[in-house]
């Protein structure tokens, strides 16, 4: 299993979606922005890649990019809900 610690998320603001590169495939999650809000819309990892803990790994990663840029999350994903939620210590960057 790759190393969390090595995993780069990157956005993709021409796709309005931060990425995730994980075997050659890409894990990705569709945004809005509204001022210093990160609508989070969609998280979605390849089929081959379910399972893995690759999306797990996007949302930490996703997670380090909002501290750093000080942006407040609003998760309308399902799946992001969840994780965020099961993360006590994200919690603060809820808006």
């Amino acid at each position: 299993m790759p190393d969390a610690a090595t995993d780069t998320v990157t956005d993709n603001p021409a796709r309005s979606r931060y990425e995730l590169a994980v075997d050659g495939r890409i894990v990705f999650g569709n945004y809005r922005r509204d001022g210093d809000r990160l609508v989070i819309t969609h998280v979605e990892a390849p089929p081959a890649l379910r399972g893995t803990g690759a999306a797990s790994r996007f949302m930490a990663g996703l997670m380090q990019v909002a501290r750093r840029e000080g942006l407040r999350l609003v998760p309308r994903c399902g799946y992001a809900a969840s994780w965020i939620e099961a993360h006590r210590e994200h919690h603060d960057l809820l808006a």
